[in-house]
């Protein structure tokens, strides 16, 4: 299941518009992180229109809601560099079919997370994410309206699921690994680079997010991080005995 999340909304009125595109593909339940607006506002509710429901029923929750999703996919117009890993996106459409796979496991959760209209997400809340999402845009002037840029991605979402989504793939029956699933590898992964010698904190900090973001852009199967997780557990015993 995929569900927005508007962390600290600014405007009433772009949280009602947002509402509506939700409700154009097919999507029903919205989380608000913090909003620095108000939803019942006359503003969110025109602007809403026909999904006024989705805006009534949107849950007002804090930023502990976030670990209640198996992935987080944040959203970015601020692309980086392939050395800023933080902001090293995927396109709407790359993101459409990784999430294919999610899609035959309704207990996966996708929380994808919109940022402030102002000033977007923060480099910590990027990197607190699987994976990042970007709409490529004219150089001149490449940041979206909110709703806009959630129109775009929920189109890719909606068109690969009504589409290729009905045709099975090889792998279309095996689920991705869950959060929890995830975090015990992560943990490995950070047991192992604690033992090897780098030359700066911050060296050893940048390996911690490649392999937080491989794991999360990969969406392997548990068999694959069962086989991963039994030769990175082989791995730190190694460098336990040599360093022991």
């Amino acid at each position: 299941m995929i569900v927005p999340v508007l962390i600290e909304p600014e405007q009433a009125g772009n949280v009602g518009a947002f509402c509506r595109v939700m409700k154009n593909f097919g999507l029903a339940r919205l989380v608000v992180v913090s909003p620095l607006c108000d939803l019942k506002s006359p503003e969110a509710v025109q602007r809403a229109k026909h999904a006024q429901e989705i805006l009534s029923e949107a849950e007002i929750k804090d930023r502990s809601v976030l670990q209640e999703f198996d992935y987080l996919v944040g959203t970015t117009g601020n692309l980086g560099t392939d050395y800023n890993i933080t902001r090293c996106p995927l396109t709407p459409e790359q993101f459409a079919e990784k999430c294919a796979r999610l899609s035959k496991s309704p207990k996966n959760s996708v929380g994808l997370v919109f940022g402030r209209e102002g000033s977007g997400l923060t480099n910590e809340e990027l990197r607190s994410c699987d994976m990042v999402v970007t709409i490529p845009t004219a150089r001149e002037y490449g940041t979206m309206n909110l709703s806009h840029a959630a129109a775009v991605i929920f189109y890719e979402l909606f068109k690969h699921q009504h589409t290729r989504g009905k045709t099975p793939t090889i792998s279309s029956h095996i689920a991705p690994i869950s959060s929890r699933e995830k975090e015990v590898m992560l943990v490995q992964v950070d047991a192992i680079l604690d033992k090897l010698a780098f030359a700066t904190p911050e060296k050893k900090e940048t390996q911690k997010r490649v392999w937080k973001r491989l794991v999360g852009k990969s969406m392997m199967s548990k068999r694959e991080a069962f086989a991963l997780l039994g030769f990175l557990k082989k791995v730190g015993e190694k460098l336990g005995k040599e360093q022991g």
